[in-house]
């Protein structure tokens, strides 16, 4: 069954979670080592195949006025790569307080600060999807 894929871009890394089969719960997957748009999109098209992905959400990590920065234009740019790549749609979604969020989970699962270091940007993609999941709103569809 098709599931969502859920991207938290950064300047190093993209976190990247998966969702279950139902479309109800967002997984951690793994953290990307970012090498350059072109690079990052293979790796990522290889897993949405490999997990039958039919749906992207990426993260848009707006300013706290609501305006987009080097960040954001980071992600919008990784996010379209991926769509010409893979012929899917991609819903961003305004994710600021994420990265937050994420180290409060984890601090709350007991998660040692080298641990946390290694999984954060992919807890931040699961919160970013998931709330996707639960509210189908996104700030644009491209």
């Amino acid at each position: 069954m098709p599931r969502a894929m859920g991207l938290d871009v950064g300047t190093l890394t993209i976190g990247v979670a998966i969702s279950d089969e139902l479309g109800l719960a967002a997984h951690r997957v793994c953290t990307v080592s970012r090498k350059g748009v072109r690079a990052d999109c293979e790796v990522l098209a290889k897993l949405i195949t490999e997990r039958q992905v039919d749906r992207l959400v990426v993260g848009m990590p707006y300013e706290l006025d609501g305006t987009e920065e080097r960040s954001a234009k980071l992600a919008r740019q990784v996010g379209e790569a991926l769509s010409v790549r893979t012929g899917l749609k991609v819903n961003y979604v305004d994710e600021r307080f994420t990265s937050v969020d994420a180290e409060r989970r984890l601090i709350a699962q007991g998660m040692s600060r080298a641990k946390r270091k290694e999984v954060i940007d992919q807890e931040a993609a699961a919160i970013i999807l998931q709330g996707w999941l639960d509210h189908g709103v996104s700030v644009e569809e491209a």
